[in-house]
């Protein structure tokens, strides 16, 4: 299709082809990881010089496919080591094709379901722990990662795994996180470097100016690292994985989803400078209501804002800042009594005050805590702020009478929980635990989802798998 002909169509028509072409994209990759790994076969049983490659007038493998399908060096050998992980032994007796490594993992990829890079995400990890897995862990890991990484309901029996799911399809990155997810099941102790590796090379230096940049080099021990780590995960963290509820309520949209594209509303259009606005937003919030912070008139230097009644009874006029000189809209107001770190006065027209917020309408430090520990991070998917950065959303509107309890309150950072109103994504509670809805554009089936279930899912499959092959 010529891209005047796309320029034709509207928004949702060209998702549909992007989905298309991602789909023929995947079966394609399948075809050359089969081509490559039958090539590479054929190429072990001749001499050099009869060899497929050589008598294209190519080294190897990796030279043939740069120069026929004109690709990079780094993406003929991710087809080259697919095509390992594919590959299946020929039996010398009967001639019968043997069962590969990763039989399971490597149907998902040749029937399309599964990316290449979801692929390799999932068989590379596998591949380096092999020799410390069990065979029977080892069999089971390669089933549930195919399973997740299909879309397939991984509490469905064997029979039933493929028919009538409609899971959402992982990312490439939450693959991986479920490929590491599993591997902390089943290879819990990992590979063990030396024990005084570590100590001995450990290391930090500046180098000498150049270029008007000061290069960093060294070696950081892993405790180290991981509070490095933590700062650096303000700004990116782990996908969430979403799992539909039981009973999940879901819209009744027939058996084809209705894909929409996000409305521009919904859609995080931030530029990187307003991102970061909001990364610091959400820093000076949290240093502000922090309890080693300095006090300011006797009292933690938390926002102070007012509002005339009649405004805030009408939903309409602004929002004052005492001691500063600008004002800003009501929405400003709600937004931050939610967040519980803010005391919300209540003025007449006469200028008296007729109401101050109790203290029971803001989150204790105890509540938050609980609060971040089960949530672990703002609860909208792909969001890279984590739990020590989110402000605490009332799900239920403590104006409209939503407690301040742990089992109302979800972690939300600062940009989310400002567009939650607009954004088109929905929250409810369900026994104590948060459910989340996206709009149709992220989720074509409208269900009810719950952080943390693809990982619990996962555990009850491996658990499931390799309790059965023991």
């Amino acid at each position: 299709m010529h891209a005047s002909g796309v320029a034709e169509l509207d928004s949702a028509e060209q998702i549909g082809v992007l989905r298309s072409v991602g789909q023929l994209q995947r079966l394609l990759d399948g075809i050359v990881v089969d081509v490559v790994d039958e090539t590479e076969s054929e190429d072990a049983k001749r001499e050099r010089a009869d060899r497929i490659t050589a008598r294209a007038g190519c080294r190897n493998t990796s030279e043939l496919l740069q120069r026929v399908m004109l690709i990079d060096g780094a993406t003929a050998r991710r087809y080259s080591t697919a095509a390992d992980a594919v590959h299946e032994d020929i039996a010398i007796v009967s001639g019968e094709r043997l069962p590969g490594d990763f039989p399971e993992l490597s149907a998902a990829f040749r029937s399309g379901e599964m990316s290449l890079a979801g692929f390799l995400a999932c068989t590379g990890p596998l591949r380096q722990a092999q020799p410390r897995i069990m065979p029977e862990d080892f069999v089971a890991a390669d089933a549930v990662l195919a399973r997740a990484g299909s879309g397939r309901d991984l509490s469905a029996s064997d029979a039933d795994a493929c028919e009538g799911d409609r899971a959402l399809r992982p990312t490439v990155t939450e693959l991986s996180a479920l490929a590491a997810h599993v591997l902390q099941r089943i290879d819990p102790d990992g590979a063990r470097p030396a024990d005084d590796a570590g100590e001995r090379r450990r290391s930090f230096a500046l180098g000498r100016l150049r270029d008007g940049a000061v290069p960093v080099r060294g070696d950081l021990l892993p405790e180290v690292a991981a509070m490095l780590q933590r700062l650096m995960d303000a700004y990116s963290n782990p996908r969430v994985q979403f799992a539909p509820s039981p009973d999940d309520g879901r819209l009744d949209l027939g058996d084809e989803p209705d894909v929409n594209v996000p409305p521009l509303a919904a859609a995080d259009l931030r530029t990187p400078t307003q991102k970061r606005h909001d990364v610091f937003a959400a820093i000076v919030g949290s240093v502000a209501a922090a309890e080693a912070a300095p006090q300011l008139g006797g009292a933690s230097p938390t926002l102070v804002v007012s509002v005339d009644a009649a405004d805030l009874a009408s939903g309409a006029g602004r929002t004052h800042f005492p001691g500063a000189e600008w004002d800003a809209p009501l929405s400003v107001a709600m937004h931050a009594a939610c967040a519980g770190n803010v005391q919300r006065v209540l003025f007449d027209d006469a200028g008296a005050i007729i109401g101050i917020s109790t203290s029971g309408r803001i989150f204790t430090p105890h509540q938050r805590k609980a609060i971040l520990l089960r949530d672990g991070g703002c609860l909208i998917p792909g969001c890279d702020v984590r739990g020590d950065w989110c402000e605490i959303h009332h799900v239920q509107e403590w104006a409209k009478g939503g407690p301040t309890h742990t089992s109302n309150g979800v972690a939300l950072c600062w940009h989310h929980h400002r567009t939650l109103d607009t954004s088109g994504w929905q929250i409810r509670m369900r026994d104590g635990t948060a459910e989340i809805r996206g709009p149709a554009w992220w989720d074509p089936y409208c269900r009810w989802r719950s952080p943390g279930d693809g990982y619990r899912a996962v555990d009850r499959a491996l658990a499931g798998l390799r309790g059965r092959s023991r």
